[in-house]
């Protein structure tokens, strides 16, 4: 007794509404076991494998690759229990293994799925020109892809492909090449421009002194690293900076559904870290419960992950605020936008040697940092981003604030 069961695409995270198919890890036709991954899609976080709820065969696909698809939607049918349903499997097919002459110009059943030896059958190809198609399905199968492949190839020539880069780099231009965006830059645009057009972002500037975190750092960085296994940066002080400012103006950490403004209760804060395809954003989740020490043993575990491609599902998910270094790269100032659904972020420009007029009103030299915060105005006002930006820079005034363990 067979079932059909539909494979939806999960809910991926709080923010995750939609994913991009990118590879089919199995074809229709192709045996799937319980929890055994049959498809990775991504989304503007990180790739995931979907795996299959039931053991069986892949009987439908219902997403090609490279299609966008929403949380809840019908990605594929899975025939438990047994193999495809009836019209994807004949008679006939499975008589051939049983003869003693097989007809050396029907497809044996013996090393093709139930879809590839129905296809070909329809299509009349040979067993000798099956065996030629070069093959990509998993453990060197023949997968319906390649078949399908082939027969285009074989109607319309092997230059089809070619013929279509040539048109497209016609229509570009003799002084333009054509570059596809892969599907983390996609997804990565579409986002921006949804947070960019819903959410009125407005942005503010504070100039902070960060010559005590830099100095404590300077003492502790041998001690801390041998101690510690990691480096104590600049970027665990301002994650803290950012997480006691946070604890105060609570609207900094929230989201907006409908009408209704959620202020998040953890303050989980996402470190954006630049990697090959673009940018990908790890969350140091429950920030308020860490030390300086802590947050920094977590920027340095989430940035190796993340520049291995190893990041799992639960460590980029469920962020509520995020902080993006553009002083890396030496920008002084920069405006960043906000990561949908959050409502705020943080833009740490280049640190530099700076004259200040101190207290005692004397010329001296201090390490001084940009600090900008673009948030959606429809949550938060001006003056309650001073005041947020304003709790920060006092935090890096207060020699205590600068203890680690």
């Amino acid at each position: 007794m067979t079932k059909s069961v539909e494979i939806v695409l999960p809910k991926l995270g709080e923010s995750i509404l939609n994913a991009t198919v990118v590879q089919w890890l199995k074809q229709e036709g192709d045996e799937v076991k319980l929890d055994e991954a049959i498809v990775e899609v991504s989304t503007d976080k990180v790739n995931s494998e979907i795996p299959s709820p039931v053991a069986g065969y892949l009987e439908k696909i219902c997403v090609e690759e490279g299609i966008e698809v929403d949380v809840g939607a019908v990605i594929a049918i899975i025939q438990a229990e047994g193999k495809a349903s009836g019209d994807s499997i004949e008679a006939p097919a499975a008589e051939v293994l049983d003869e003693k002459e097989p007809d050396n110009d029907a497809p044996s059943s013996k090393f093709y799925t139930p879809v590839v030896l129905k296809i070909a059958k329809e299509k009349g190809i040979t067993q000798e020109e099956l065996a030629s198609i070069k093959r990509t399905g998993t453990g060197g199968r023949l997968s319906r892809k390649d078949l399908q492949t082939h027969l285009e190839q074989r109607c319309s020539g092997s230059s089809s492909s070619s013929s279509s880069e040539e048109s497209l780099e016609q229509e570009s231009g003799e002084d333009s090449r054509p570059v596809k965006m892969g599907a983390m830059r996609q997804m990565i645009a579409r986002n921006l421009v949804k947070s960019f057009y819903e959410a009125p972002h407005a942005s503010l500037v504070f100039e902070v002194d960060i010559t005590k975190a830099l100095a404590k750092i300077k003492k502790e960085k041998v001690n801390f690293l041998n101690k510690n296994g990691f480096k104590l940066t600049i970027t665990a002080f301002l994650a803290k900076a950012i997480t006691e400012a946070v604890l105060k103006y609570p609207m900094i950490n929230s989201s907006l559904k409908g009408d209704t403004i959620l202020v998040k209760s953890n303050v989980n804060l996402g470190i954006a870290v630049s990697v090959k395809e673009g940018v990908m954003v790890p969350v140091i989740a429950k920030c308020q419960q860490r030390s300086i020490t802590d947050l920094a043993r977590q920027v340095a575990q989430l940035s190796k992950l993340t520049r291995e491609g190893k990041l799992s599902l639960g460590q980029v998910k469920e962020g509520t605020i995020t902080m993006t270094n553009f002083g890396m790269g030496g920008a002084m100032i920069g405006i960043p936008i906000i990561r949908f659904p959050e409502v705020a972020i943080i833009g740490i420009g280049a640190i530099r040697k700076k004259p200040v007029v101190d207290e005692e009103e004397k010329i001296v030299v201090r390490d001084m940092v940009n600090l900008s915060l673009t948030f959606d105005h429809r949550v938060i006002d001006g003056i309650y981003g001073c005041d947020f930006l304003m709790e920060v820079k006092l935090f890096f005034a207060d020699e205590n604030n600068m203890q680690v363990d």
